[in-house]
């Protein structure tokens, strides 16, 4: 999870053995997850067109650009503080895979 000095609110819609999905909703720009480390494999489903930007460790701010419904994933151990670039509210929908896949 993210560090308490973020403002963005994360609401957790669903968890269990498997996955936990959270809603991440930032109220106005610049509002932020606060600096963590992904511990599990995740995917994210914008809720908006628009762009995070996103600060990582070395100390540079990359933008990205999301679009509406349009998901993307990333793997475990990723370090980031992620903020709101846009002049309205956003929100987006984080799976987190608790668990690895199993055979079929």
């Amino acid at each position: 999870m993210c560090d308490a000095n973020g403002t963005a609110v994360g609401t957790v819609l669903l968890e269990n053995d498997r996955m936990r999905v959270t809603e991440w909703r930032f109220a106005k720009k610049g509002d932020n997850t606060g600096w963590h480390t992904h511990a599990y494999d995740y995917l994210v489903i914008p809720m908006f067109d628009g762009i995070l930007e996103i600060d990582l460790p070395d100390g540079t701010r990359v933008e990205a650009s999301l679009r509406d419904g349009i998901p993307y994933d990333r793997k475990a151990g990723v370090e980031h503080d992620v903020i709101n670039g846009n002049d309205f509210e956003c929100a987006f929908i984080e799976v987190e895979l608790l668990e690895d896949a199993k055979p079929t």
